[in-house]
């Protein structure tokens, strides 16, 4: 099978040669140990922004690309999941929900005020954000590669949102125009997602810890209605709706799938009780799920021996019928020694009997 057709099958719950595997997010140094050069990401590294001026904001972008695909293709990667770049003099991606420098002490006022801003930029969208994609399509077409794209719309979160939590409960109306327009704006997301040729979307948003951190009531009324809207699109152009959020999610697992009509489910946090054998009981037949190596814990802390221990009973929890794509239940970062990380991946080389990776 090609990386396409297994990424395919895993999603159409058809059983593929091998689980699919990929990585949420890889950062330095253990990017760094594996292409053997520095590696600097946009979406995750301060240097981003004096790397870009020194060496030209396209061109830093150009060699994102190409680091991206060595490392996919070093680690054998079936897929990609790449956020949309920043403008020139920016190091960042995504909005901040917080009300920094308002000039009011009511939360509500202060979420009356961010909508009124979210609304008027909603209907912006600039194309040059979205450059990274046409390159790594380029790039992929010099070297005959073709492996799947996971891009993300993940507006709908609340996690530390303590103005909108607030809100939520003390003006409903003005909480739900705050979801409306994060609809709005990640629907135009999602249409040019679509005119680039992406087929997996991320939507949704974190709102969970070891706990929810709203009632399940609240999710049901603000926010699921909102992401079935996002699905609906998604899904009319023949593509996936993959919601995400780490966190126990256990109260609300059937409308977080079900009920936002959605097709995966990323950022699966076994530290919170998410086990990947009930889910897979549960929902594997219609669901497919993206993890759920926990990166946190086992990762970072345990020994090599434990972690080939648990890297085996995450493929066999998620095997059978497709519907499992192998990779870290959330960022693979600096807190994971390089061992640990190669301890895990040379375990799935093992199982599917593929080259081991010897730095």
């Amino acid at each position: 099978m090609t990386s396409r057709e297994r990424i395919k099958s895993a999603l159409t719950h058809i059983e593929p040669d091998r689980t699919p595997i990929f990585e949420y997010v890889l950062l330095s140094p253990i990017a760094n140990e594996i292409l053997g050069r520095e590696y600097i990401d946009y979406a995750g590294d301060e240097k981003w922004l004096s790397f870009a001026k020194e060496t030209g904001w396209e061109k830093a972008i150009k060699q994102y690309v190409i680091d991206r695909l060595d490392l996919a293709c070093k680690l054998g990667h079936d897929m990609l999941y790449i956020v949309p770049n920043p403008l020139p003099h920016e190091n960042g991606t995504f909005p901040s929900n917080t009300s920094e420098n308002s000039i009011f002490d009511d939360p509500v006022e202060r979420l009356i005020e961010r909508n009124r801003k979210e609304e008027q930029s909603s209907i912006e969208l600039k194309d040059d954000s979205f450059l990274v994609y046409y390159y790594l399509m380029d790039e992929m077409h010099k070297r005959s590669i073709d492996l799947p794209v996971l891009a993300p719309a993940y507006l709908h979160g609340i996690w530390t949102d303590t103005d909108l939590m607030q809100t939520m409960i003390l003006e409903p109306y003005v909480a739900q125009q705050h979801f409306s327009i994060a609809t709005k704006k990640a629907l135009n997301w999602i249409n040019k997602y679509i005119s680039i040729g992406i087929e997996q979307i991320g939507i949704g948003g974190d709102f969970a810890g070891n706990r929810l951190l709203i009632s399940p009531e609240s999710y049901k009324y603000y926010i699921v209605p909102e992401i079935n809207k996002l699905s609906t699109r998604i899904h009319e152009a023949g593509c996936w709706a993959v919601n995400a959020s780490d966190g126990n999610l256990w109260p609300v697992i059937d409308e977080f799938l079900l009920g936002c009509g959605v097709d995966g489910y990323l950022e699966i946090d076994s530290k919170a009780g998410m086990d990947m054998g009930k889910l897979k009981k549960m929902y594997g037949n219609r669901i497919t799920l993206y993890g759920n190596m926990d990166c946190g814990n086992i990762l970072s802390f345990s020994s090599v021996e434990e972690i080939r221990k648990y890297t085996i009973e995450c493929i066999e929890a998620g095997s059978g019928n497709g519907g499992h794509i192998f990779c870290a239940s959330n960022a693979i970062t600096e807190s994971i020694p390089v061992k640990n990380y190669l301890g895990m991946v040379n375990t799935y080389k093992e199982i599917f009997n593929l080259p081991i990776l010897d730095l």
